[in-house]
């Protein structure tokens, strides 16, 4: 018999009764881990609140197994409650022939493979829940890894912190690649970002698009009440032809009609192209202080480069800046 053993054990085993739980208390690892994995799957009978708490489900469920989602149908009564509903992979069924196909040069790429995946709900009214009734899970088709789960479609989402976040850094000036950059680095990575560079630019495009309200040339037009609310000396022109539609436009700040007071006997005028999606004219009217430094006296957007457009142009530098 070994001495050391002999020794140590009897104190070991009354360490080992002293500190150890009950045994309806422990509870198997495999039975944790059954557990846990249970609560993210779906089951026949699981009971939800509403048709998107289940919806959110099954994306939740999408993300952890390697598969995009989307919504089959709906079946609402006449008051628009949803009596049924089924959620399905986003490659279920097979897309339609089109009839302009021999037409079409470069088709698109076959994205469904009559993937039979989906879950079915349907509303109970004795408890006022909806019941998975309906549920197949084996997909025909390859799915992603955890690495790319985050691209896709039914996974990205801009949550209203994001979104703020991304109104007041672009506010600041930072240009959307750094953003992006940025955005991904605080969170340690672009997967843990939850959603893409193309959604932040998405989100920026609509931000802008609403708040010009009013259109591209009532936006314009506040924008100058604005300028002359923070500073009288702010002058601008608008043009108008026949039909009342806005051609020319010509502004000029408190700063620009300064330096053409103190430099502006020598003027330089330049156009430049292609600068924006209407493709008008861009006209400059700049010269040197004394520093030999590039001044703006003036700007204006052109309908187009007639001898008209620019008479008036440099009627309104004459007249209003001068």
């Amino acid at each position: 018999m070994n001495i050391e053993s002999s020794i140590h054990r009897p104190w070991l085993e009354e360490q080992f009764q002293a500190n150890r739980l009950p045994m309806d208390s422990v509870v198997p690892q495999e039975t944790m881990s059954m557990d846990n994995e249970l609560e993210w799957q779906p089951q026949l009978g699981k009971l939800f609140n509403t048709w998107e708490e289940a919806w959110e489900f099954w994306k939740d469920y999408g993300g952890k197994i390697g598969f995009n989602v989307r919504r089959q149908y709906f079946n609402p009564d006449k008051h628009g409650m949803v009596l049924s509903a089924r959620y399905v992979c986003s490659k279920e069924g097979v897309r339609k022939p089109d009839k302009r196909d021999r037409l079409t040069s470069n088709r698109r790429f076959q994205t469904r493979t009559g993937c039979p995946v989906k879950m079915g709900i349907k509303y109970l009214k004795d408890i006022a829940k909806y019941k998975i009734h309906d549920f197949f899970d084996k997909h025909n088709h390859e799915l992603h890894l955890p690495e790319t789960t985050h691209m896709l479609a039914s996974q990205r989402n801009l949550s209203k912190i994001q979104a703020h976040e991304i109104d007041l850094e672009d506010d600041a000036g930072i240009k959307q690649r750094a953003l992006f950059e940025l955005m991904s680095r605080q969170v340690g990575g672009r997967e843990n970002l939850g959603y893409t560079r193309v959604d932040q630019k998405n989100y920026l495009r609509i931000k802008r698009l609403k708040n010009m309200a009013y259109g591209e040339a009532g936006s314009l037009l506040q924008h100058f009440q604005q300028k002359c609310i923070e500073n009288p000396s702010f002058y601008h022109g608008i043009q108008l032809d026949i039909d009342e539609q806005i051609t020319n436009i010509f502004w000029a700040d408190a700063r620009m009609i300064m330096d053409y007071e103190y430099f502006g006997d020598v003027v330089t005028l330049d156009t430049t192209y292609s600068t924006n999606n209407a493709y008008r004219p861009l006209a400059i009217f700049a010269g040197f202080n004394h520093f030999r430094g590039v001044v703006i006296f003036g700007a204006a957007l052109l309908y187009d480069e007639t001898a008209e457009s620019f008479e008036w142009t440099t009627q309104w530098l004459k007249l209003y800046v001068r």
